[in-house]
């Protein structure tokens, strides 16, 4: 039988049977026992030590029997296995006796200790029992050449035929008296022999080779698998063993610290406060957290490679579960550096500062407290990376700068249109609204040059101010140059709205100015009719006037570009009375020739007729419509019907002047065709009918009283068609004009 106990104090020791006599190891007597005196507790701070001896001296007595040899072996080697001294008791009158009753004992020590794979030293003690008169200093020598020949005669592996003892065993001898006959004596060596044992683990104690010890905490299960291995037979290697406890209780201690992390009332309301809001100090309360479970006062007794593969394994259970809290810590840095940073922004640009510099600016100051926040949150068992949290915060500034950008330069952009179009309903009053008289009077060649003037001049100071507003957003040339040129043609269709709604109202003016002249004499007064008036001449100088007037009203000129408009209106309408009636037929068709759109070369509708479709859209229009070209050659009648509409339609868009209406909007444009659809239809399907009651005679007939009567100009018609025509009534010379933006 092997017992167990421990000495706490000189006066109080706990005892166990540890392997009964069947060789049944107890482990809930060992489990209890190193409760019971916190083995756990002592690290590597604690010895154990094996008595053995001949008959009565400790546990291996004669009382077994002599054919159980094979329990002798089996225990002897647990003994040398998890001690750290073994004690083996002699009687002093068996030194130097070939049939001492010690010597099969040492046999089998030394036997055994061969299949034990150590790498430190074990202690043999030997206690010389009943001294006699002889002194220690000569006993001692016998006693270690009695070791050395039965060390010698043992058969030993290849390996260490030729080792000496004192490679497997650190021996000391020490000397007990009799307690029959010197109790006194005895009680002192003993009491001197205890000490040795309290600081057996001292440098240089008796147990001074502390290699492969296994901690205490790991010494109830190392010592259970010890005897399981003895049991099966098996050679023990103590080094593998003690790797093997190792990984088993750090194992065991790992999972207790992971189950600890998991329940930690700290940890719990970190979390808690985490999922809610930036916690301040949130790294190093983590931290200090995670220290508490990562570093163990028990694990650093066990093997070094195992204590560290355990402790990295249970660092990345740990890890992984705090990850999502650090992860939330930073979407709440992130949130709250954002809002910071359009505060900041906002403020900077209420102040006054320029766009870009308060942009930069409020950038670097709250990526740097973003930095910050990052380093507070820092863990430092993990040193995790944010970058992908610092980009995902650079790109929401970017994309908030741009949103405010555009915004701001959308606010810049609409102040100054709003602002160009007052200016220009201010200045361009000076020439088109307000002296619209004297405007008209005159048809001045240098109305338009004066309008040029004054546009170049007001947009060249509206592009200064506005370029210096973008100046500001840091904005590349190729943007500033499109929005300075989108001002430009902003500030150019203002002119041309006040142009286009002055051309709207030049039949009436042409009436107004003919009528005046007419009726006026040079000096402004009204005209005294005698008889002996040049009516032609007057009627001449009134018509060059009012055409005059027309030349400077039929286009745009904001290109400082010649034309040949007045010239083509005065070759087209002031030779309407001269001539006979083949005569004016002849100019009459000359003079609709002028006026058609196709020959005014230097003008826009030109070019505006002379667009075509790319030549992928024709190829593309070729290819797709080909069926229903083939049904139109089969069906001529389609063709008929298709020409009327088109007719119609053609009339119907030079009449309405719908792409010009559309110019100004698409609701302004629908409401103004859906007031001038039914008249302008109407007007059409009365002059078709005019022109099939008309006599063939007419137009003689109207020649020969052009002379005696006053030019009548019709306003019904005000729509800004591309041509003109002119035609004779019983009234005198009816002109009927459209006028559209060359």
């Amino acid at each position: 039988m092997l017992n167990v106990g421990v000495v706490e104090m000189a006066n109080e020791c706990c005892s166990i049977q540890l392997i009964d006599g069947d060789g049944v190891f107890n482990v809930t007597g060992l489990e209890h026992f190193t409760k019971s005196v916190k083995l756990a507790e002592h690290g590597l701070s604690y010895a154990v030590v094996s008595v053995m001896g001949p008959q009565s001296s400790g546990t291996d007595g004669r009382e077994r029997g002599e054919d159980d040899t094979a329990f002798e072996k089996q225990s002897a080697l647990f003994a040398l296995a998890v001690s750290d001294i073994v004690l083996i008791n002699m009687w002093c009158h068996d030194i130097g006796r070939e049939q001492a009753a010690n010597k099969p004992l040492l046999k089998t020590v030394f036997q055994v200790m061969l299949r034990l794979f150590s790498p430190r030293k074990t202690t043999l003690l030997f206690v010389i029992r009943d001294k006699t008169r002889t002194p220690l200093e000569n006993l001692e020598p016998i006693l270690r050449e009695d070791i050395r020949k039965i060390w010698d005669n043992i058969p030993k592996p290849l390996a260490h035929q030729e080792t000496p003892l004192s490679e497997f065993f650190n021996v000391q001898v020490v000397a007990l008296s009799s307690y029959e006959e010197k109790e006194e004596q005895f009680k002192e060596q003993v009491a001197s022999l205890r000490q040795k044992f309290y600081h057996s683990i001292a440098p240089g104690g008796l147990a001074g080779d502390r290699r492969g010890v296994i901690p205490a905490s790991g010494f109830s299960f190392s010592a259970q698998q010890i005897w399981k291995v003895i049991k099966e037979n098996k050679d023990l290697d103590l080094p593998a063993h003690k790797v093997m406890v190792a990984t088993v209780r750090c194992e065991e201690i790992a999972n207790e610290k992971l189950s600890y992390f998991c329940n930690d009332e700290e940890w719990l309301h970190l979390e808690e406060a985490t999922q809610n809001d930036l916690v301040p100090g949130f790294g190093k309360k983590l931290s200090s957290i995670l220290n508490k479970c990562l570093y163990d006062s028990e694990a650093v007794y066990f093997d070094e490679s195992v204590r560290t593969s355990k402790r990295q394994q249970l660092k990345a259970k740990l890890l992984q579960l705090v990850h999502p809290i650090y992860q939330a810590t930073l979407g709440h840095i992130r949130t709250k550096s954002l809002d910071d940073f359009k505060e900041a922004l906002d403020k900077a640009l209420e102040s006054g500062e320029m766009f870009s510099s308060a942009a930069d600016a409020c950038t670097r100051s709250i990526m740097l407290k973003f930095d910050k926040g990052c380093e507070d949150a820092t863990i430092e068992q993990a040193r995790w990376d944010p970058s992908k949290v610092r980009d995902k915060l650079l790109r929401d500034i970017d994309a908030h700068l741009a949103l405010v950008r555009a915004a701001k330069l959308s606010q810049i952009t609409a102040l100054y249109e709003v602002g160009v179009t007052l200016l220009f309903n201010e200045k361009l009053s000076k020439t088109l609204l307000e002296p619209v008289e004297a405007l008209l009077d005159a048809a001045s060649e240098e109305s338009w040059p004066t309008i040029r003037k004054l546009l170049q001049k007001e947009t060249s100071s509206a592009l200064s101010s506005f370029s210096s507003e973008l100046s500001a957003f840091d904005l590349d040339d190729a943007i500033v140059s499109k929005m300075c040129i989108k001002l430009e043609d902003y500030a150019k269709s203002v002119v041309e709205s006040k142009a286009r709604e002055e051309a709207g109202r030049v039949l009436i003016r042409m009436k107004d100015r003919f009528s005046t002249l007419f009726s006026h004499d040079a000096d402004s007064m009204p005209r005294i009719w005698t008889g002996k008036e040049d009516i032609k001449a007057i009627t001449k100088t009134a018509r060059f006037a009012s055409l005059k007037l027309l030349s400077v009203m039929t286009a745009i000129r904001l290109d400082d570009e010649k034309d040949k408009i007045q010239d083509t209106l005065s070759a087209a309408l002031l030779d309407a009375s001269s001539g006979g009636a083949t005569e004016s037929t002849n100019r009459s068709i000359q003079r609709i020739d002028r006026l058609a759109s196709s020959s005014w070369e230097e003008e826009a509708n030109k070019r505006n007729n002379s667009r075509l479709p790319p030549p992928w859209a024709i190829a593309a229009m070729l290819i797709l419509g080909f069926n229903e070209f083939m049904t139109l050659l089969r069906n001529p009648l389609y063709l008929g019907v298709i020409f009327v509409f088109f007719l119609v339609g053609k009339a119907l868009w030079v009449q309405l002047d719908i792409s010009g209406e559309f110019k100004n909007g698409a609701l302004p444009g629908i409401l103004s065709l859906s007031t001038k659809f039914l008249p302008t239809v109407m007007n059409i399907l009365r002059k078709l009918a005019e022109q099939g009651e008309a006599p063939a005679a007419a137009a003689n007939q109207n020649q020969q009283e052009s002379n005696k009567s006053v030019v009548k100009v019709i306003n019904g018609e005000s729509s800004s068609g591309s041509s003109s025509t002119l035609s004779s009534s019983d009234g005198g010379i009816e002109f009927s004009s459209s006028l559209k933006q060359q």
